[in-house]
């Protein structure tokens, strides 16, 4: 039997870090999870959850017209925690961002202007 593929074990972290998350957005995360160079040295749990906050972060909240009007990283980050964290409960997630958690600093997904309308 063939050991399974960095993608599988990136699709099965997502599903258990994210039962409910639409297939587009598994499809955005697994691929910058599998593509980001920082990402792919990381362990599979880390690499997925640090995708999904990501997408979250860039496609469904303020936080890039935040950065947009001025507002530093840190500001608009605490500016649309709670936003995030409600997309994340949407998608089934356990777990939330706050400042104490690594997904609180990273910045590793590409702006909302790439998702398909």
């Amino acid at each position: 039997m063939c050991p399974m593929t960095r993608r599988h074990q990136l699709e099965q972290a997502l599903s258990l870090l994210a039962p409910t998350l639409p297939q587009w957005e598994k499809q955005a995360a697994l691929d910058h999870a599998q593509d980001s160079p920082g990402l792919r040295r990381g362990s599979v749990q880390a690499a997925a959850w640090l995708s999904l906050v990501a997408l979250a972060r860039h496609h469904f909240t303020d936080y890039d017209a935040l950065l947009e009007d001025g507002y530093s990283r840190d500001a608009a980050r605490a500016m649309v925690c709670g936003q995030l964290n409600a997309v994340l409960l949407s998608w089934g997630c356990r777990r939330t961002v706050g400042e104490d958690d690594p997904a609180w600093s990273a910045d590793i997904f590409p702006s909302r202007s790439s998702r398909p309308e």
